[in-house]
Formats: C-alpha cells, structure tokens, sequence
C-alpha cells in the first residue's frame, strides 16, 4: 500500500499527532488520502496541524493517561469516519537521570504515558480493528531493545511496549489484526531538543554530541529524521506478513547489543 491513494476510504487513528513523529506520520497518511483522527492532549497544536492539512481531520483533544479517555478517543474516531484501519500510538515523553534520584511522580508520569496508555488506546481499538483487519503500530524505542544507563524508567516504559505488542500479536493475529512496534534512535524532533536542554546540564550541544557517540557512522553520524520514521511506518503497515515484530530504525545503535 504504497501509492498516493493506498489509504482512501480507511481510518487512521495516531495518538500524540500533535509531537514531531505523530504530525510526519499524519502529513504522510493525508497525502495518502487517508480519513485522519488526530489525538493529543495539546488541542491548539492540532488545531495548527489540521488547518496545515486542509482542516479535513477529526480533531480529538485526549489525555491517555486516563483508560476511560482512551475509550472515548476511540470512540470519537468511530463516530467521526465510522471504523477504524490502523491505530499508531506515537505518543511519549522521556526522563532520565540517576535510578536513586527518580521520583513516583517521575515513573508514574512516564509509564502512564509510554505504556498504560498504549494499552488502553489498544484494548478500545481491538473491536474495531478485527471488523476492518486492522493493525496496530507502537512507537517503542531502541531503548526498548537496550539498557541506557541513567534512562531506567524510561527502558521500563518502552521495553514494555515491546513485549506488550509481540503478546498482542500473538493473541489478535487468529482475529486478522496485526501489531507491530517501531524502535527509533534518537529523532530529530522537539523532544529531542527538550532533551538536550531540560538534561543538558546547561550544554545541549555537549549532550546532543554524547549521544551522537554510540552511533557507528563517526563523523557521518546524524540523526533520524521525523519523516524517516513515517515512512518506515508506512512501509510496516503495507506488509501483511510484518506481525509481532519490534523493528530498529537506528543507524545501528542496536546492531552490536
């Protein structure tokens, strides 16, 4: 499903539209010609993204945090496009630091987000999935697949997504639905520069540079692009063997581990 209007007449559903990942993925499925439900809890930059995009797309204003607002984000991409094709779970937030200094409030945030609520968006989607054959794609992370020192809560959160999607492609694939999880390196998004200056100790060169240093390229290293990593999630969902994988889109970080 490669060509410009591969996606016409379905419904796609991406959780945190409003981030760098999530707003590629949705300029990529709109050229598409796919029905768009833009989740987030940022309405105002969803607002930006829908006008980008013609102001053709449901616009649904969603804490994920929250199971029963995850059920009604699903619903609302029900009674806007009625069904549902592919729900992509693109949203996420990073923490880091030493483990003895992590507060509850730290993992709480963190694994609500990464991981109860790429759960519920998914336990609400599957019905609607299995009527269409539908498919589920997890943004995890190559720290999903890999320790980061000084990154535990964050390689808890994405490491459960991981092993979350493989245990739900397991027990949907006898009901057509396929799910997959895509593990990017860093990516060149806001996050990223939130990142460099929320954990940058005051130098977010310096820190961008630290992790440039596991990359194998040496002075070819760069980072990945937000539109890299929407094409690569187009490029998943057009495969129908493609099911329970967790798949690097890394330059390598994780080649060696």
């Amino acid at each position: 499903m490669t060509g410009t209007d591969a996606w016409t007449g379905k419904t796609v559903l991406i959780v945190g539209a409003a981030g760098g990942i999530g707003s590629a993925t949705a300029r990529a499925y709109h050229e598409r010609r796919a029905s768009l439900a833009l989740a987030d809890r940022d309405l105002r930059k969803l607002q930006s993204l829908n006008r980008e995009l013609g102001n053709r797309h449901a616009l649904l204003e969603t804490d994920i945090r929250r199971p029963d607002a995850c059920k009604r984000m699903i619903e609302g991409a029900i009674a806007a496009h009625g069904r549902l094709d592919i729900l992509i779970n693109a949203a996420g937030v990073w923490v880091e630091g030493p483990s003895e200094t992590m507060t509850e409030e730290q993992w709480d945030r963190t694994l609500d987000i990464n991981l109860k609520g790429t759960f519920f968006a998914c336990r609400h989607a599957i019905p609607y999935l299995e009527r269409t054959g539908g498919q589920i794609v997890n943004i995890a992370s190559d720290a999903g697949l890999m320790g980061n020192a000084g990154a535990a809560v964050y390689c808890a959160s994405k490491g459960g997504v991981v092993l979350l999607t493989k245990a739900l492609a397991l027990e949907l694939a006898p009901r057509g639905v396929r799910v997959n999880a895509i593990c990017p390196c860093d990516v060149d998004t806001p996050m990223l520069a939130f990142q460099a200056t929320e954990f940058g100790g005051g130098d977010p060169e310096g820190y961008l540079a630290r992790l440039k240093a596991i990359y194998p390229q040496g002075p070819r290293t760069r980072f990945a692009t937000a539109d890299e990593i929407a094409a690569f999630i187009l490029a998943v969902a057009g495969l129908a063997p493609v099911t329970g994988a967790a798949l690097p889109i890394d330059f390598g970080t994780t080649a060696g581990r």
